[in-house]
C-alpha cells in the first residue's frame, strides 16, 4: 500500500523520532495463523449502514458505515482464511446486565448501562454478514482485550497457534488490547487495515501506526489473502 491510512494524522517530527529509534521494522507472520475477529456484533456497527450520529442514536457504541465498510471486507478475509483452514476465532461482549457488571466502563460513559430496544434486541449478536459456524469458536469477555479473563490463549495453545491475524473493532480498544497481550504472549500478529474500524478516525489511523510500528504488522486485505492462500496445507 503506497498510501497508509494514518499519513495524514502523523507528524513529520514523529516519524522521525520513531525511524531513529528503529520502530517499524517490518516483522514476520508464522506458518500456522488462526483468524480472530474482535466485537463485531450489531452494538457497534448498528442494525444498517448509516451516518455514524445517526446510527449511535440507538446503538450507542456504533461506528456507523464505516463499520459496515469493513464488514464487507472482513467477509473476504474470513473466505481466505476458511480456503486456509486457518482456525476462526470471534469475540463479543457477555451482554451485561447492571451496572455492577459494567465496572469501570460505567465511570467514563456517561451512557454505559443505557440499552435501547433495538439495541437490546440485537446487541452482542455477531453482524449476520460474517456469523460464525458451527466449528468456530466465540469468545464472551467483559473487557477490551480478548485475552483478559477468557480460555482464549488455551485454544491458541492446544491449536499450536504461532500467529494471530486481527480484525474488528475498535481499533483503538478491544482490537488494541487484543494485539499487545498477544505481542505480550509472543506470538506474531497481523493486523487488516481495511478490515479494522473505530469510532474516532484519528484514534483508528494512529492506533494501526503505533501498533505497527511496536507490536504487529499492519497489512493490506490483499497481503492478507496472499498469505493464506500461501500456508501449507492442514
Amino acid at each position: 500500500m503506497a498510501k497508509r491510512v494514518w499519513d495524514d494524522f502523523i507528524t513529520e517530527r514523529d516519524r522521525k523520532v520513531f525511524e531513529a529509534a528503529g520502530y517499524g521494522r517490518q516483522g514476520k507472520l508464522g506458518a500456522r495463523p488462526a483468524l480472530l475477529i474482535v466485537d463485531v456484533n450489531y452494538n457497534f456497527v448498528g442494525d444498517r449502514p448509516e451516518p455514524i450520529l445517526e446510527s449511535i442514536k440507538r446503538f450507542r457504541n456504533s461506528c456507523g458505515e464505516e463499520g459496515w465498510v469493513a464488514v464487507g471486507y472482513i467477509r473476504e478475509l474470513l473466505e481466505a482464511a476458511r480456503a486456509a483452514k486457518a482456525p476462526v476465532l470471534y469475540s463479543t461482549s457477555e451482554g451485561r446486565q447492571t451496572l455492577r457488571d459494567y465496572g469501570r466502563w460505567a465511570t467514563k460513559n456517561a451512557r454505559a448501562g443505557e440499552v435501547t430496544d433495538t439495541a437490546g434486541h440485537l446487541g452482542v449478536q455477531i453482524v449476520k454478514d460474517i456469523e460464525p459456524k458451527d466449528e468456530d469458536i466465540v469468545i464472551r469477555k467483559q473487557k477490551p482485550s480478548v485475552f483478559f479473563g477468557t480460555p482464549l490463549m488455551s485454544y491458541l495453545t492446544e491449536m499450536e497457534i504461532d500467529t494471530l491475524i486481527v480484525c474488528g473493532t475498535t481499533t483503538s480498544g478491544c482490537v488494541r488490547g487484543t494485539v499487545i497481550d498477544a505481542f505480550s504472549y509472543n506470538l506474531y500478529v497481523g493486523v487488516v487495515e481495511e478490515c479494522t474500524f473505530d469510532r474516532g478516525q484519528a484514534s483508528h489511523a494512529i492506533n494501526l501506526w503505533d501498533m505497527n510500528a511496536k507490536y504487529a504488522d499492519v497489512i493490506s486485505l490483499q497481503a492478507a489473502k496472499d498469505y493464506f492462500a500461501g500456508l501449507p496445507k492442514r
